[in-house]
This record gives structure tokens, C-alpha cells and sequence, in this order.
């Protein structure tokens, strides 16, 4: 049986229950932005949020561990890939409670976004940019019923300010995100958007 180890308590959040993390499979243990992401998945998994992340190494592991070190649930949505050097593919160091296997890459960024209420963004490559992106469009395209966006690390108000200097971007596809510098803020930004889900909840009945 998994224990939880003690955080302080804060107010508990209602509305969002599966959480996604997308970031660089490359950094290890070490650096800095993995140990923001394992801060982040322990504080949300103590609060009963399920981790989900795509079973990888890097920010995927993060996750994972932060979640079990406080006695939360992971789930991993996975492919094993065939001629694809540059995909890392499924860890065994990733110990997950359920993993959802997929047939293909665009399966798996799609099982992703269906098995989260809300999605976290770190520093990350071309892969995270996928995900991004896909999760951006999606949140744009359903608008009104759309998942929260987190974009997590002050670097994200340079990116935002050149794509909305170069591409033709409209007011809600920037309504749809929150970038946050840490945990304090995206504790906060978490509840703002619990109760945006809550009041949009309340118009639509």
C-alpha cells in the first residue's frame, strides 16, 4: 500500500482529476528542470491528482517518481517503437500503476491528450513541441470546452511574444494558457482554473 508522505494542506481542487506532463526526455535526475517537474507531480499527486505522462524517460520519469513519493497514481500512454532512433520510447525505469499501449506515435500524443483534464508544459524538444502544440489547438479548436494549458517556466513569455509577433494568432487562442514560474503559481493558476471549469460548469446547466 503506498503511503503518503506529508505536505502542507492547501485548499484541495474539484474539477481537474488527471494531469498530463510534457517535457524533454533528456535531462536526468540532476537537472534542474526534472526536479521542478518531480516537485510539481509529488504536490499534485498528494492532493489526488493522477499523473499521466508518455512512459519515457526525463520529464516522463520525473513525473512518475514525484507521483509515487507521495503515494499518487501515474499512468502512462505509450508506444515501442520499430526504426525510430531518435524516439527514446518506453522506460523501465518508469514504473507506472497502468500503462495504455498505442499502435504509433500520433496515437500516443492523441491517448495523451484524452486521458488528461489539463496538461503541464516544461522546457522540452521537438517532441514537447508536438505536444504543445497539438494540446494548444486542440484547447483553441473546442473552445469553451476546452483543457486548461499550463506552460511552466518564465522562458515561454519570450516564446508566446514572437509567435504572436509572427503568426496570426486570435484572443482566445492566449485565453486558453497560463504560464506560470513555479509551483507557488501554478498552484494558484490551477484554482483559477478550477473555478473557471466550475462557473462554466454552472452556465451550461
Amino acid at each position: 500500500m503506498k503511503t503518503k508522505i506529508p505536505i502542507p494542506e492547501t485548499k484541495k481542487h474539484h474539477q481537474i482529476k488527471k494531469i498530463a506532463f510534457f517535457g524533454s526526455a533528456d535531462v536526468d535526475e540532476q537537472h534542474p528542470v526534472y526536479q521542478e517537474a518531480f516537485k510539481v507531480a509529488r504536490y499534485l499527486a498528494y492532493h489526488d491528482r493522477v499523473i499521466v505522462n508518455g512512459g519515457g524517460p526525463g520529464i516522463m520519469a520525473a513525473a512518475t517518481q514525484g507521483a509515487e513519493s507521495a503515494g499518487g497514481e501515474t499512468i502512462a500512454v505509450t508506444f515501442y517503437p520499430k526504426d525510430m532512433p531518435e524516439f527514446e520510447g518506453r522506460s523501465q525505469a518508469n514504473h507506472v500503476d497502468q500503462e495504455i499501449k498505442t499502435a504509433n506515435y500520433i496515437e500516443r500524443m492523441f491517448g495523451l491528450m484524452d486521458n488528461a483534464d489539463a496538461f503541464i508544459v516544461f522546457r522540452g524538444g521537438t517532441g514537447t513541441l508536438s505536444e504543445w502544440s497539438t494540446a494548444w489547438l486542440l484547447a483553441h479548436l473546442y473552445y469553451g470546452h476546452h483543457k486548461p494549458l499550463i506552460l511552466y517556466g518564465e522562458f515561454w513569455h519570450e516564446i508566446i511574444k514572437v509567435i504572436n509577433e509572427y503568426f496570426f494568432l486570435g484572443k482566445r487562442e492566449n485565453q486558453v494558457y497560463k504560464i506560470v514560474k513555479d509551483e507557488q503559481q501554478l498552484v494558484q493558476v490551477l484554482t483559477d482554473f478550477e473555478q473557471e471549469l466550475a462557473h462554466r460548469d454552472k452556465l451550461s446547466k
